[in-house]
């Protein structure tokens, strides 16, 4: 049997802002950027890995939920509470460098952590946190 991941999401606040970062700063290809009955499905795919597609969606794409429950979801994305997403790199250095340059809340410098990578984190312009990792020599 042979399983693999085909999409992940991500919840942002604002699909264009979210296209801009992902597309111009991080270099991912937009695969898919429909509206049907008041709802947008945006997804985008890391160029090295075309069969994974990122969706980019706000708390309006759940038609079934309530709005309390929407407004929730908006609650937890400003306080920077939901998951974000961790990203390989093969030059963690030079993608900080990039990613600083666009203006990006960063996080944390470049690290050399003790489970193997160097890694730095940033926010995404919706606040979730997004880490990038590079395998230190020897470890991957």
């Amino acid at each position: 049997m042979d399983i693999k991941v085909s999409h992940c999401f991500i919840i942002v606040d604002d699909h264009d802002k979210a296209l801009g970062f992902y597309r111009d700063v991080l270099g991912f290809e937009v695969r898919t950027d429909v509206s049907y009955e008041g709802m947008r499905w945006v997804t985008v795919v890391p160029p090295s890995q075309p069969d994974l597609e990122i969706t980019i969606e706000t708390p309006e794409s759940h038609p079934g939920a309530s709005a309390e429950d929407k407004q929730k979801q908006y609650d937890l994305l400003a306080k920077g509470l939901l998951r974000g997403l961790i990203f390989t790199t093969d030059d963690v250095d030079a993608a900080f460098e990039h990613i600083r340059a666009s203006g990006a809340e960063m996080l944390q410098e470049p690290t050399d952590q003790a489970y193997g990578v160097r890694d730095c984190a940033f926010r995404d312009p919706a606040g979730n946190m997004i880490r990038l990792n590079q395998p230190r020599k020897g470890q991957g």
